[in-house]
């Protein structure tokens, strides 16, 4: 449950890899919906982050043979009108509008372009112009950048949209602008964008003709639906040896039509809460690897305000349910209690099943140190002065049963694959004590592997319907000529069944293997491992052979406590 395992490795000769995507759309070949029978959805952006991967000594006109990389980040305005159709949960393609973006981060860039950062927009232009997506100023209409070769990817069952692999051109009043005529059209970058969606429109057709249309309320999906809609804190509560224990602030939020189930201990319908932290860094630009540091065991949910954090609009129901529309914060403080943590083990992360009793939040028979159950990490991970112009980011998730039974219950009202989101957080202090401080807002409904830069990120959903999904992240650099670095990160966001090993093809002379995975929790009494032994921390070994790599633990017989992806 949102558990991962990092690889690393450099070859001398480059491996091709290709990537699929179900439901692709190419930029700007998009169609109307066909004249059949079923549900056409318009939809628009409710939350979002965009990356900009530029070359700085391109955009700025600096002649060089090496590349300046920086990205910059970007938040989407909640409820951009970027409005797609979506027909019998086929993707058909964007309408004309506009991203509105929030920026995160600060670059050395044009000065007209340094201007209008803080009301830059993506827009998406009307059919026939030359390209398919532009970045404008919002509010003068400037046009800095042409979007080409780009892919619409949507995912039905978390209503996702992804806009991958669009490259960053120049445009000609941009280059007029810089004094630099000629750079009209040229690539500077690439671009990429992660949507959460809802629908505001919804038309039910047969054989081409309207029968009804509903308009739904804005922030509202069939049956439960909990996203963490704010991540507002990460804080230290305590340290032992070369360890220390922190705990990140969720704040939930219902974006479904039906209160959310929120039963306290002992009853087992109510969510549970995992807490992460990952770091980016390595490389030149310190964008090279995504590695997780750090994980918490679960906070059971006891009781539900009735907030409106994300502007859904309230109804007002708390205490036991989560009530439509409503939010409710849990402080870091309250889910760095130790009493209200259970270990991940007792929980199936696709379902949110777990026993009520015993309670898996029993902690007779041990003692807490500052460490025990809240995210452990290393403070040789967090020390700025071992760890120079790293990017960190918390992550929180919010699994629960009720979503899955309404699941079962409503064939294609399944919520439990936006419950992740994350935010960049700075650390200051050490080499003993830290401090964390937001970086820009939270990017709802994604998991933090999605906060890689320049990184290929695919979905695997080995068994769609009967358990969860995971993602598999990599990215390829070329250190020195005729070497190729590769790094991988395998990300499990809710797949019961876990991951054992992972493997890449290979055919040429490998060095430099590597692997790295958060510390795991030791053996509790009553911590629902086998003999209450906790999950092993041993690295995955690596094997070349048959032309492949590949990473594993121990199987399930061998070990079923083994240090596998859960």
């Amino acid at each position: 449950m949102s558990k991962k395992l990092f690889a690393y490795l450099m070859l001398p000769l480059l491996l091709l890899f290709c990537n699929s995507s179900q439901n692709s759309v190419a930029g700007s070949k998009q169609k109307s919906p066909d004249v059949q029978s079923g549900t056409l959805e318009k939809m628009i952006v409710a939350s979002g982050s965009v990356a900009m991967d530029v070359d700085l000594n391109r955009l700025n006109g600096v002649n060089s043979a090496t590349a300046k990389r920086e990205t910059l980040r970007f938040a989407v305005a909640a409820n951009s009108f970027f409005t797609v159709l979506v027909f019998n949960n086929v993707l058909r393609g964007p309408e004309q509008g506009s991203l509105a973006l929030i920026p995160q981060n600060s670059a050395t860039l044009p000065a007209a372009l340094s201007a209008s950062l803080n009301q830059l927009v993506v827009e998406k232009l009307p059919s026939g112009e030359a390209f398919d997506l532009a970045v404008r100023d919002g509010k003068t209409g400037f046009a800095f950048f042409n979007i080409e070769g780009h892919q619409y990817d949507y995912d039905a069952g978390a209503q996702s949209l992804r806009i991958t692999d669009g490259r960053l051109l120049i445009s000609k009043e941009f280059a007029n602008a810089l004094g630099r005529p000629s750079d009209a059209g040229r690539v500077v970058g690439k671009i990429s964008i992660g949507a959460a969606m809802q629908p505001i429109e919804i038309t039910h057709l047969v054989n081409g003709e309207p029968q009804f249309v509903m308009m739904p309320a804005v922030g509202t999906q069939p049956g439960p639906d909990v996203i963490v809609g704010n991540l507002p804190s990460v804080e230290q509560f305590g340290s032992v040896g070369t360890q220390v224990g922190l705990a990140v602030g969720t704040d939930s939020c219902n974006n479904g039509q039906v209160d959310l189930d929120w039963f306290a201990l002992p009853n087992n319908d109510h969510p549970v809460i995992p807490q992460n932290l990952y770091r980016m860094s390595g490389g030149t630009d310190n964008i090279e690897r995504f590695e997780q540091v750090g994980q918490s065991w679960l906070k059971h949910a006891f009781a539900a305000a009735s907030a409106n954090t994300c502007g859904f609009g309230c109804n007002g129901v708390g205490g036991s349910h989560l009530g439509s529309g409503c939010s409710d914060l849990y402080s870091a403080s309250l889910n760095a209690s130790q009493s209200g943590l259970g270990s991940r083990a007792w929980v199936n992360p696709f379902t949110g099943a777990f026993p009520g009793s015993p309670s898996p939040a029993d902690h007779t028979g041990h003692v807490h140190t500052g460490t025990s159950h809240r995210v452990t990490v290393a403070m040789s991970d967090l020390d700025t002065t071992q760890n120079p112009g790293a990017t960190y980011f918390a992550e929180g998730q919010y699994v629960t049963p009720h979503e899955y039974a309404w699941c079962q219950a409503n064939p294609g009202q399944c919520n439990m694959y936006n419950n992740v989101s994350y935010r960049q957080f700075s650390v200051s202090g050490g080499p003993t004590n830290f401090t964390f401080s937001p970086v820009g807002s939270t990017a709802r409904s994604q998991p933090a592997i999605f906060a890689w830069s320049g990184a290929t990120i695919n979905k695997i959903e080995p068994d769609a319907g009967n358990d969860g999904i995971a993602f598999v992240g990599y990215k390829v650099t070329n250190p020195s000529t005729g070497v190729w670095h590769y790094e991988y990160a395998i990300y499990n966001e809710n797949l019961d069944r876990a991951i054992q090993s992972f493997a890449v093809p290979t055919g040429r002379r490998i060095r430099n293997i590597g692997f790295h995975a958060p510390p795991q929790e030791p053996g509790w009494a009553n911590d629902g491992t086998v003999g209450n032994t906790g999950y092993s921390s041993t690295p995955w070994t690596s094997v070349v052979t048959g032309g492949s790599l590949t990473w594993s633990c121990e199987t399930f017989a061998q070990n079923p406590n083994a240090n596998a992806l859960r």
